[in-house]
């Protein structure tokens, strides 16, 4: 079996994550998952990076250790990408005890071989960044990453002979043009550190505690860029006992990043590992920034935008989605309020959304039974076909060159062409003449066909909502897997189609801006306001909604006028009510509570807004409301004789 190892940067333990961060982490998401589905052995790492002396300073403001401070943080970054559906393999900490295990082993092994050195380091320190550097490097005397001012910083240090390795990586580049991409950022490297020469690097430091102690020189801890940078071979068991991967795994497929880190992973990581005589990474990305109001997305700028706030009112998917359609990969994109709804709205709910409900309504209303074996082509069949046949190809040169905005701009092609195949065909039109039916069957399968398609090739974008496409289209199995969706035409005879909810409801754009702008925008004190409520919801709730979410479910008091089975279940009652504007019909499993007469002339609580469903094919309108009770037993809540039917429930 093939494999594939892909990696993000380890992430500084920050007490908020900001959609950024978030960014990088999905677009390695979905390419490991897309990989996995081709068949190959994958391995994704992500994690943390813990030491330094930022931490140690933090934790001791706090008034807590460094790795109760850490510990704490930790298990929030991983509760985000639990909640945006990040299918890691391996989380690496670089306070594991393996990781730390490593560290002493390579930074032995590079002074073993003369690689690193005892000397004294005076020059500029970035304490937020954790970085040296020479005042050539310098941008009007402040940090080149992150423009905050440098202090002067004196103590001895052991330094890795980085300046041996100018010519070297300059060749790397020159041997390998796919190894460091976009061509942009070997221009920046190229202009910015190699052209000039390279300094010997500080890898040890003495002026803090918190870190991996070198082994043979107890007052020195390993510094950042050993330690960080080592994670890559310590995950997969590089110079520990705790896993076996190395042999299988390295070197990585790709380290994925954003740009402002790539001059440590496509200068000093190959480096170190020249200097260790290991295989160097096939590939090294610089994405570009996810900008918001034109800036880079900072906590200290206050434009945090948080990815916790947006999942929970747009869905992770409609995320996921966003972030990586919207941004052009390699380059900074822009992030909106305004440009992630019409987004949804315009591709989620309009295209995709639209589509799969127009289609599988139809297919209910005039194949319900299944699809005669007789089918009509037409000539307008062929280039709905021809382009379903071609997409997978097309997708998977794109995910293979790391553009995913390209690839999903093809399949939202082929979603739009699918679209306007409907309006080509008219299936209602078919519909009124039996003659017909043969053809009306092949539109329809044609259109099933081509959801299917579509919802493979998403499901690496947007994992929870390829399962809803299949559900709906009543198919499970090797007709959903990657392969197939170079074939059309696979969908079974009678496929139990099931009409689901809305995927994507559509957003109204001013009112849900208005209601954001009354959250108090992102970065602002009222998000911090918003998750601090949530975090302290009361004991047993699941969640919180706020009172717009509440405002949308419709309560009214109602009258049974009558009760009976439904037919050939033991739990499922047929009810018969008065909502004070008419009669409608509900179906509810309390029949093995209540007898049909124990019901008649009671008043119940109705949802009455709930769409419509098909429970046992029988109709039901809404839902009455009934309470848990210990032994798996429920009791219908009821409501005063005096309260009239139709009266509001709020």
């Amino acid at each position: 079996m093939k494999k594939f190892y892909i990696t993000t940067p380890i992430y500084f333990p920050s007490a908020k994550l900001h959609i950024g961060h978030s960014y990088t982490t999905v677009v390695c998401d979905t390419i490991a998952r897309y990989k996995r589905m081709q068949g190959f052995d994958v391995m994704f790492l992500t994690g943390t990076d813990e030491h330094g002396q930022k931490i140690e300073s933090i934790a001791k403001e706090a008034g807590v250790s460094p790795k109760a401070y850490v510990d704490e943080i930790v298990a929030g970054i991983k509760e985000l990408w639990k909640l945006m559906d990040i299918s890691y393999d391996r989380f690496i900490r670089t306070t594991d005890d393996y990781h730390e295990e490593s560290i002493q082993n390579i930074f032995n092994e590079l002074y073993k071989r003369g690689e690193i050195y005892k000397s004294e380091y005076k020059g500029a320190y970035c304490k937020p960044c954790e970085s040296f550097w020479t005042d050539s490097q310098l941008k009007d005397k402040k940090c080149p990453d992150c423009g905050r001012g440098v202090e002067q910083a004196s103590e001895e240090a052991y330094f890795f002979r980085l300046s041996n390795y100018t010519d070297k990586i300059l060749k790397l580049y020159e041997d390998n043009p796919g190894f460091l991409q976009p061509q942009t950022r070997i221009n920046e490297m190229v202009n910015n550190f190699l052209k000039p020469g390279l300094d010997d690097l500080c890898v040890s430091r003495t002026s803090f505690a918190w870190g991996i102690p070198v082994s043979f020189d107890p007052g020195h801890v390993v510094y950042v860029w050993v330690d960080a940078l080592s994670n890559y071979i310590t995950a997969l068991g590089y110079g520990n006992t705790s896993y076996g991967d190395f042999d299988k795994y390295w070197p990585a497929d790709v380290h994925l990043m954003a740009k402002e880190i790539v001059r440590f992973h496509a200068i000093i990581w190959p480096a170190m590992l020249m200097a260790l005589d290991l295989p160097l990474p096939k590939k090294v990305y610089g994405h570009g920034w996810l900008l918001f109001g034109g800036d880079k997305m900072s906590k200290s700028k206050g434009n945090v935008v948080d990815p916790v706030i947006l999942c929970g009112r747009y869905g992770v998917d409609a995320i996921r989605y966003f972030l990586m359609r919207e941004v052009p990969f390699g380059q900074d994109g822009n992030f909106t309020n305004e440009a992630l709804i019409n987004r949804i709205n315009a591709d989620l709910a309009n295209d995709l959304g639209n589509l799969v409900s127009r289609s599988v309504t139809m297919a209910l209303k005039y194949f319900e039974g299944g699809f005669p074996k007789e089918r009509v082509s037409a000539p307008v069949d062929d280039e709905l076909m021809d382009m379903a046949k071609g997409l997978s190809a097309k997708v998977e040169s794109l995910m293979d060159d790391l553009q995913l905005p390209l690839a999903l701009t093809e399949i939202f092609k082929f979603i739009s062409r699918t679209n306007k195949y409907i309006d080509e065909t008219m299936p209602w039109a078919l519909a009124k003449n039996e003659a017909d039916c043969p053809r009306l069957a092949a539109v329809i399968c044609n259109l099933l066909e081509s959801i299917r398609i579509a919802g493979i090739l998403l499901s690496p974008f947007m994992p929870q909502t390829a399962p809803k496409i299949f559900e709906q289209l009543g198919i499970s199995g090797d007709i959903t897997c990657w392969q197939s969706a170079k074939t059309f035409e696979l969908l079974p005879q009678n496929p139990k189609i099931n009409r689901g909810d809305a995927m994507f409801p559509r957003i109204d754009l001013e009112k849900e801006l208005n209601e954001l702008e009354a959250l108090g925008g992102p970065g602002k004190e009222a998000e911090d306001t918003l998750k601090a409520q949530a975090a302290k919801k009361p004991e047993g709730v699941v969640s919180l909604v706020d009172i717009a979410d509440f405002a949308k479910i419709e309560l009214k008091a109602a009258k049974i006028i009558a009760c009976e089975a439904v037919p050939k279940s033991d739990k499922l009652l047929k009810i018969r009510i008065d909502d004070g504007t008419g009669t409608r019909q509900v179906v509810s499993g309390i029949h093995e509570w209540y007898k049909p007469d124990d019901l008649i002339g009671r008043k119940i609580i109705l949802v009455a807004n709930l769409k419509p469903a098909k429970i046992r094919g029988v109709e039901s309108n809404g839902m009455l409301l009934a309470a848990d009770m210990p032994g798996n037993e429920a009791r219908v809540v009821f409501v005063d004789d005096h309260v009239p039917a139709g009266a509001k429930i709020r």
